[in-house]
């Protein structure tokens, strides 16, 4: 392993973080973002700057993201379940972070074979060649269905593999479309996965780190609370008060306060941005006025 912490500091008081780069690189910036950190990464360095005082921050693929955790090179650092288990480094879970490069769901690492394969489950592979980056786990996925395949590391484009080098692919996929632009069909799912927020052991045990760590997860959790989400607000005559929640999602309760004049009332909420456009004409047909829409950065429950 390269000796990465000569070049961090090693000041008490500062955590270092791992930042993944890569695929996931831009979504965990801005969730940082959203959280109230600015991470700023400069293309020629692997140290980005950030604007607080008492964490250093560097990018490390998240497919090693774990190890150097578990090492102690990283106090903390954020990658996928899939690569925990993958590399089996012991490392303390924080929060599972749902989101990913395109959405905020999980990502599936998937068993994929040609259109034209007559191969229909995993049990048919059997003598077979896979290619994966995701080797120990395959094997693991072949041992617990009982079968016995070449599991063959790839190191990119696995997609155009099949069938002239593997008869089989176990690759990570969100939508399935370049799988399915690539001829690729889909037979089963060998495990799900989604970010986790992960420290190093020994930190974790370090009161001052543990309670700088529970302070990121908490901003951190409220700005994934907060994706999807948009604030309402608008004034309503009292009169006209029952007709406008009514509107709104029955789960949704509204805050409610009065205004100077006595016949009127501020009416704020939280909802999915989605249904903004179709919620919105209705409240204003129920009798609310003033209705302003804003963004929201975090939703702390």
């Amino acid at each position: 392993m390269m000796n990465m912490e000569s070049t961090m500091t090693q000041k008490p008081g500062i955590l270092k973080l791992g930042i993944p780069k890569g695929s996931l690189e831009n979504a965990t910036v801005d969730l940082f973002r959203r959280a109230g950190f600015q991470i700023t990464v400069n293309d020629r360095s692997y140290f980005p700057a950030i604007d607080d005082p008492n964490i250093e921050c560097m990018l490390i693929r998240a497919q090693e993201m774990a190890r150097y955790v578990e090492d102690g090179v990283l106090d903390a650092g954020l990658t996928g379940q899939d690569w925990i288990a993958e590399s089996g480094a012991i490392v303390q879970p924080i929060a599972d972070l749902v989101y990913s490069k395109q959405s905020f769901g999980r990502v599936r690492w998937v068993l994929a074979v040609p259109e034209s394969s007559p191969v229909q489950s995993v049990r048919d592979l059997e003598g077979k060649i896979i290619a994966t980056e995701l080797v120990q786990t395959t094997n693991r996925y072949l041992a617990l269905n009982g079968v016995r395949a070449k599991v063959e590391f790839s190191w990119g484009a696995t997609e155009v593999k099949p069938p002239i080098l593997a008869d089989a692919i176990v690759e990570v996929t969100e939508t399935g479309s370049s799988l399915r632009a690539n001829n690729l069909r889909i037979i089963e799912t060998v495990i799900e996965s989604n970010t986790v927020f992960i420290a190093n052991v020994d930190s974790w045990k370090d009161e001052a780190k543990r309670n700088q760590l529970l302070d990121i997860k908490m901003l951190l959790e409220g700005a994934i609370n907060a994706m999807g989400k948009v604030g309402l607000m608008m004034n309503v005559e009292k009169q006209n008060l029952q007709a406008v929640v009514a509107v709104l999602p029955a789960l949704k309760k509204p805050t409610i306060s009065n205004l100077t004049d006595e016949n009127w009332l501020a009416l704020n909420t939280i909802l999915d941005e989605a249904t903004v456009r179709t919620i919105v004409p209705r409240l204003k047909a129920a009798g609310a006025s003033g209705i302003v829409e804003y963004p929201l950065n975090k939703i702390i429950m």
